[in-house]
């Protein structure tokens, strides 16, 4: 019995090691400028019932580019990475009633398309004109924002 006591004791330490450090880092992302935005890879049309594939993340402003860190995940650096030069926003639109439950109360769902690649962005209303601010201010000569017809 001693010796899964000693497990169970080491497993619960590296648990608690894995919230601390997922707490910590939130907060170290949050006060660097940090925004909260929910990002799926699977639109809705491709999702069964409309809930499927949404996480919660920090998003940071690095430049021309946005730095989305999935708040579960243990990786240092960034989840996904969007390059304001090469995303297109397909729609707008608010949430269906199944999300209504998944994501933030008042998000709006941007459907965008980065290189081919189709994901969506849930995020609050000030993150939002936020986030079309930086998006349209592309400097000159660049690419810059594409909002499909």
């Amino acid at each position: 019995m001693g010796a899964t006591a000693l497990l169970v004791s080491i497993l619960l330490l590296l648990a608690c090691l894995c919230l601390g450090y997922l707490a910590f880092r939130r907060v170290r992302l949050m006060r660097g400028g940090g925004v909260d935005v929910c990002l799926r890879r699977r639109p809705a049309r491709l999702s069964r019932d409309g809930t499927a594939g949404w996480h919660f993340g920090v998003g940071r402003y690095r430049g021309d580019e946005l730095a989305w860190f999935r708040l579960t995940s243990l990786r240092p650096g960034p989840t996904v990475v969007v390059d304001r030069t090469e995303l297109e926003i397909v729609d707008r639109r608010t949430p269906v009633n199944p999300e209504a439950y998944v994501i933030p109360q008042g998000a709006s769902v941007l459907h965008c398309r980065l290189n081919g690649v189709e994901l969506e962005l849930a995020m609050a209303p000030g993150v939002l004109t936020g986030f079309l601010s930086w998006v349209e201010a592309t400097p000159p000569g660049r690419t810059g924002y594409r909002q499909a017809s």
